[in-house]
């Protein structure tokens, strides 16, 4: 399977990753940066071909798009940042 279309799919698992660490207690202000770093790890082992600068590139893509898919359906729904 593509690297791109594999890494798309890898968001939601961020996404669901990020929901489970606050409820484990992380605070909401950190959640963003766990999913960088998260995406980032997945980047670097899954999706680097041989190339880690490239991984790495694409683990920060997939973990700035968690961020904005979570605080994009946030503002949908119309709940506040707390």
């Amino acid at each position: 399977m593509d690297s791109e279309v594999y890494g798309i799919m890898l968001v939601p698992v961020i996404v669901g990753g990020i929901e489970v660490l606050k409820h484990m207690g992380l605070p909401k202000r950190f959640c963003p940066l766990a999913a960088v770093l998260v995406g980032t790890l997945i980047g670097a082992v899954y999706l680097s071909e041989g190339d880690l600068k490239k991984g790495i590139l694409k683990g920060i893509y997939m973990g700035l798009t968690a961020v904005g898919m979570y605080s994009g359906t946030r503002n949908v729904i119309g709940k506040k940042a707390a």
